[in-house]
């Protein structure tokens, strides 16, 4: 069994990602800074039939992260799928003419040191597997620059040069990098950016391979 690693484990697109992949067969990790939200979340998946741990980290603290995605690939098997998709703190955007250097440290931490730390961890075992696949999930800033949210703005930006770096290197090696980019806000029961038709859709960037980007809906939804 191999195992999706979720960064970002919460109970709209982490739950419906979990869900998606478990029923593949993927077992899968939950990582997330709650330990007591992700136990419980991990006791109701495995209720549904799903293998799933728990695996508390701070994407803001790399050392934090990349022992808790080791922990995760030897509980549960090889990390085959990454998916870093944490939701930024309101803090983190700031309009640009009230954002300092001191205003972008946690979003630089949260955005590119996370990401980095989590696929240097991950990316032995994929190429292990011989295959593997880096899922980025972001908002609509990291492609149309939001003056009121700059920090994230810049933040999403880098993150996703990263993996579009990734995305050309590693394609050779057999591993697929994709960054879905959500507009707006994710909405149950919306017909594009319900938690279930992301998952799936997530899913489909997985089985698929090809591309580098994917918009769930309209830039301006």
């Amino acid at each position: 069994m191999t195992t999706i690693a979720i960064v970002g484990a919460g109970p709209g697109l982490g739950a419906a990602v979990a869900r998606r992949f478990g029923h593949e067969g993927f077992a899968v990790a939950l990582v997330a800074r709650d330990r007591r939200r992700l136990d419980t979340f991990a006791a109701e998946l495995g209720a549904a039939g799903v293998t799933a741990g728990s695996f508390p980290a701070d994407v803001r603290e790399p050392a934090s992260l990349t022992a808790a995605l080791a922990e995760a690939a030897e509980a549960l098997g090889p990390v085959e799928v990454l998916q870093y998709s944490p939701v930024p703190r309101r803090d983190f955007m700031r309009p640009v003419l009230e954002t300092g250097p001191d205003d972008l440290t946690g979003p630089i931490e949260f955005s590119v040191y996370g990401p980095v730390a989590a696929v240097r961890q991950v990316l032995p075992g994929m190429r292990g597997l011989g295959r593997g696949t880096l899922l980025f999930v972001n908002g609509a800033t990291a492609v149309v620059p939001e003056p009121e949210r700059a920090g994230t703005s810049i933040a999403f930006a880098a993150e996703g040069a990263y993996a579009h770096l990734l995305h050309e290197r590693l394609a050779p090696d057999g591993i697929h990098v994709a960054q879905l980019i959500i507009p707006g806000a994710i909405v149950v029961g919306h017909p594009r950016k319900d938690p279930a038709v992301l998952a799936d859709l997530l899913w489909e960037l997985h089985r698929g391979r090809e591309g580098f980007r994917c918009f769930a809906d309209d830039l301006d939804s």
